[in-house]
């Protein structure tokens, strides 16, 4: 048996070591027609603050490498041009050679990844524009900012890519201005949640430039939409990426409406002897139902192993994928996974969440961090659907641990009920993943109502009667503008103060002592009250970065961080 692999990357090299385990005596030849084979991508943006201290550190091997474990032939430089189907050839371009030869295969795989998009944009043709897409993009980029005194860079999108070069390079001391078009970075979070990150790019002199797009390129200076002028040394565009599907397309391989190769359940392509995975496919959401793009390099890897087990004869069990992501920005751990508040609004599923700020650890421990954690769930059915958590401590543990109940099809009673590792300088007896399950549970019980920090501004301009239980020094110190203070402790002692005959929406720090005084005031006769999940620190993260940025009025005497 003879596989031909094109793409060394991720999906292609992962393929090509599963492919040897299984079948000892097939023949096996990686096309990749690039310089380098298997690199870590997702460590390429570390590069420019050199975290990542070498560029050849990020090739994880090499051609002689793989042949000596595993009698794998991988030939660098080699661009496969077009695909024989009736022949079962592939027709190679070797680009240092110049020539182009023809290689036979019993099977086909393909992990052609995708092409950065680099947007027909008025003058790009005279901007310096880079790409972080190949250890000779990231390499390229590195060199050209340390030659001579570029000080200033653009960048073009506010995805993962685009903030996580975005840090690195404010972290090596470059001025870094971010332009997206959206009104919000990172949108695998909810807009609650991603002001926290916001807020940190602002934080560390980062020029977050949301909801305006390029207009035109003037040098490589940035003309936007509104009129601004960005001026710059150096533009990085990372606007997003394209499957690299041309290949596919001209051998009559079928392609799904927004070009990815369509695959059946085991990878497999409308040509039962070619295989594709990666970037270039599209892959199944079991919370939707329905087809989605993802590119990241977990996934591939499990893609190019199933692969390969199904070109091997063995049974292959695709549960889908649900996107499980993380980031670091500057000194915030974020993570996410499952759908997104805008994603179950699109999909028109009922939800509700649960928004809990419970410490990272034991508070009395050193290094204690508090954690924005937030679970949405189904309703009525308590279906987990996705979670996000942000804190300076271990944020990427509980989305794990979600992502875990996601894929077993948990509820929140699941998640209320985990048994989790508990010391005190890891975690606390009641981890944050069992508070958010008994919160969202007493949600769905009806025990108490809610509303959220993004819905606080809209309450205060509306006047509404809003009480702050925390105690007076913490409402001298900071609070909303409108809001009243009877402290938790005299809350039962001054019930007559309270209104009877509107909504009172009552927060504290964090939502814990306001949820307790929601449960009082109810116990005493009060039908009309709600907690103001996330607290006056919610608040103040959801507030900041727009009052900073917009010049608008805030809603609050100060904020506490």
């Amino acid at each position: 048996m003879k596989y031909v692999i094109v793409g060394g990357n991720t999906g292609g090299a992962g393929a090509a070591a599963r492919l040897r385990r299984l079948d000892e005596g097939a023949e096996i030849v990686v096309l990749e027609r690039g310089g380098y084979v298997s690199y870590s991508n997702c460590s390429l943006p570390y590069r420019l603050s050199d975290t990542v201290d070498d560029t050849q550190k990020l090739v994880l091997n090499t051609p002689e490498a793989l042949f000596a474990a595993y009698h794998i032939e991988t030939r660098l430089f080699s661009e496969v041009v077009s695909i024989d189907r009736a022949a079962k050839e592939v027709c190679v371009r070797d680009i240092k050679q110049g020539r182009t030869y023809r290689e036979r295969y019993d099977k086909l795989f393909l992990s052609p990844g995708a092409r950065a998009i680099l947007p027909p944009i008025a003058g790009i043709e005279k901007a310096d524009v880079f790409t972080v897409k190949t250890v000779d993009d990231v390499a390229r980029l590195y060199a050209f900012l340390r030659d001579g005194n570029r000080r200033r860079v653009s960048v073009i999108g506010g995805g993962f890519i685009g903030i996580e070069v975005a840090v690195n390079l404010r972290e090596a001391g470059f001025q870094v201005s971010v332009i997206e078009a959206a009104p919000q970075i990172l949108r695998t979070f909810d807009d609650d949640t991603v002001q926290i990150l916001q807020k940190e790019m602002y934080d560390h002199g980062v020029d977050l430039l949301l909801g305006d797009a390029v207009a035109a390129f003037e040098g490589n200076d940035v003309l936007l939409g509104s009129g601004r002028r960005i001026p710059g040394d150096a533009v990085v565009m990372a606007v997003g990426v394209r499957p690299d599907t041309a290949l596919a397309q001209q051998a009559g391989l079928a392609c799904t409406e927004r070009g990815a190769i369509k695959v059946d359940a085991n990878y497999c392509t409308s040509d039962r002897d070619i295989y594709a995975v990666g970037d270039a496919i599209e892959v199944y959401n079991p919370l939707t139902h329905h087809a989605m793009a993802l590119q990241l390099a977990g996934p591939a890897q499990k893609q190019a192993r199933q692969a390969a087990d199904h070109m091997c004869g063995r049974t292959v069990r695709n549960t889908g994928y649900i996107g499980s992501n993380c980031i670091k920005v500057f000194r915030m751990n974020a993570a996410s996974t499952g759908l997104t508040a805008a994603q179950c609004e699109q999909e028109k599923i009922p939800y509700d969440f649960a928004y809990v700020l419970p410490k990272d650890r034991v508070g009395i421990m050193p290094g204690s961090c508090t954690m924005h954690f937030k679970v949405l769930f189904e309703v009525p059915t308590g279906r987990v659907l996705g979670a996000q958590a942000i804190s300076e401590g271990d944020a990427t543990k509980r989305v794990d641990v979600v992502a875990t109940l996601l894929k077993f099809g948990g509820t929140v009673d699941d998640l209320r009920d985990l048994e989790l590792c508990y010391a005190p300088p890891f975690n606390a007896p009641k981890d944050a993943c069992n508070y958010a399950g008994l919160v969202a549970d007493n949600l769905l019980e009806h025990a108490f109502r809610q509303v959220g920090v993004a819905q606080v501004r809209e309450l205060v301009e509306a006047g509404a009667y809003i009480l702050d239980v925390r105690p007076k020094a913490m409402y001298d110190a900071a609070h909303l503008k409108n809001a009243v203070n009877i402290p938790m402790a005299q809350l039962r002692q001054r019930l007559n103060e309270i209104p009877k005959d509107r909504p009172v929406y009552i927060h504290c720090r964090v939502g814990q002592t306001s949820y307790n005084a929601v449960m009082a005031l109810q116990g005493n006769g009060f039908e009309n009250v709600y907690n103001v999940s996330g607290g006056f620190l919610g608040i103040c993260y959801h507030e900041y970065f727009k009052d900073m940025t917009q010049k608008r009025e805030p809603i609050v005497t100060g904020y506490i961080f």
